[in-house]
């Protein structure tokens, strides 16, 4: 593949309104997807300025974290769920890998295409793929678990996707176990990210940002989650001092 390849936008949606002054009035699960995916559409064309500034590019060292643990390489096909304008499909796809992108953003595919990536990209709801069952030998996700409508679902469109041994990576936000970095990440990531967010995009979406980390479960019930999809060895590695996390797994043989 020399190119990135967008079929036709989904219907319209209406655009809900975003106001998020806290966690209590996050969208329904039933307005959570038009909500989600208007929100992104309007950030599209700054989101990865905002990525690389208010994570310090760290946002970047830990895609690439994602990519070896994975073990990427050219004999994989990978499949991106949620990849948004493309980070972690370049990196897949400068392996050598076969990437396919899934995203129901149709503003977030349109600055993938920019970036010139050797991918296919298709605009399409990550719970529900157009892709044949036992497909990908990698499905990755970034940033994204905590903003589909239903953690489970996509947790098993990624076990469908699968390939018997194929290995899964989440990449999500963390909050760190340390006292003191725990109290200077939630200073930082609920009080100067909505601030610098404001500033610099969009006031509602980065005030929902921070507080989608609550759609998130526990750890146990996350890792519990994966396993009962059909996977096994089922892990979660903490990213520069539990900022970050990484959810790996492998899938079983012999599942259907």
């Amino acid at each position: 593949m020399k190119h990135s390849i967008i079929p036709p936008p989904l219907p319209p949606h209406t655009t809900l309104p975003l106001r998020l002054p806290s966690a209590s009035e996050l969208p329904s699960r039933e307005e959570k997807a038009v909500f989600v995916r208007a929100m992104f559409d309007r950030i599209a064309p700054r989101y990865d300025l905002l990525n690389r500034c208010l994570s310090f590019r760290l946002d970047q060292y830990w895609r690439r974290v994602t990519i070896r643990t994975a073990a990427v390489s050219a004999h994989d096909t990978v499949v991106d769920l949620a990849c948004g304008t493309g980070d972690l499909s370049e990196l897949a796809a400068q392996t050598g890998a076969r990437v396919v992108g899934i995203d129901f953003s149709y503003n977030m595919l349109i600055g993938a295409r920019r970036r010139n990536i050797p991918a296919t990209f298709v605009h399409s709801d990550a719970l529900s793929t157009p892709l044949p069952t036992t497909w990908a030998s990698v499905v990755l996700s970034g940033f994204a678990l905590r903003n589909f409508v239903s953690i489970p679902a996509v947790i098993g469109e990624a076990a469908r996707l699968l390939k018997p041994g194929g290995r899964l990576a989440f990449l999500e936000v963390d909050t760190p176990a340390n006292p003191f970095l725990r109290w200077g990440h939630q200073l930082y990531f609920t009080r100067l990210v909505p601030f610098l967010g404001a500033l610099l995009s969009d006031k509602h979406a980065y005030a929902y940002l921070p507080e989608s980390v609550s759609y998130l479960p526990e750890d146990a019930e996350l890792l519990r989650l994966i396993e009962d999809a059909g996977f096994q060895q089922v892990t979660k590695q903490r990213l520069s001092g539990g900022v970050a996390q990484l959810l790996t797994a492998v899938r079983k043989k012999g599942e259907p």
